[in-house]
């Protein structure tokens, strides 16, 4: 239920951008990078559009139930990983060179969208190769990097409501926190053989 809800926040905003618009929301505060850069408004809307589908298609592998449908996680598995490698990191990695927040920001962006390729690739390549429990470790560790389009989110308001810093801070801020813990909490699990 709290992925339901959460993943309706991002539907949300995912809605903001249709029908096709360069001065709605975040892309306000990205103008700069509209008007300059005639290509960022396609990895832009790619990775928007692609990444809530990749939520979603994630949540249901990562169960890894088949729901009485044949080869339902399986698929699920598939349209995820084909998601991520073709079309939601790889724009995730361009957008990070234009990250708002400065450098210590980019760089935490262009991490985020590679190892967020890197653990997908692994991942699929374990299935490949049948090896199960490893495979499962790598999905909780792309699926973990995935959330942090929520978590990302979620520190955001933390911060904001307690602080009130100055809005360019904020960015340097939630760029670590949204995946950073994240992944530490997978690792973590992952030690303790509760994944």
């Amino acid at each position: 239920m709290g992925f339901g809800y959460f993943f309706w926040l991002m539907l949300r905003i995912t809605l903001e951008y249709i029908p096709l618009k360069a001065n709605v929301s975040f892309l306000m505060i990205k103008q700069t990078e509209v008007i300059e850069r005639p290509e960022y408004l396609a990895f832009f809307y790619t990775h928007v559009y692609t990444s809530i589908f990749v939520l979603l298609s994630g949540f249901f592998a990562i169960l890894r139930k088949n729901w009485g449908l044949t080869n339902f996680h399986r698929n699920a598995g598939k349209i995820y990983i084909f998601l991520i490698l073709i079309f939601s990191a790889p724009s995730g990695i361009y957008m990070g060179f234009f990250a708002n927040g400065g450098t210590f920001s980019k760089i935490s962006f262009i991490l985020l969208g590679g190892f967020w390729w890197f653990s997908t690739f692994k991942a699929y390549q374990l299935a490949k190769q049948k090896k199960f429990h490893e495979h499962k470790q790598w999905m909780w560790r792309s699926f973990a990097l995935t959330l942090s389009a929520i978590t990302l989110r979620l520190w955001k308001v933390i911060i904001v409501y307690l602080f009130h810093p100055n809005p360019m801070d904020v960015y340097e801020i939630i760029a670590w926190m949204g995946w950073v813990p994240n992944i530490l909490l997978v690792e973590y699990l992952n030690t303790k053989k509760y994944l």
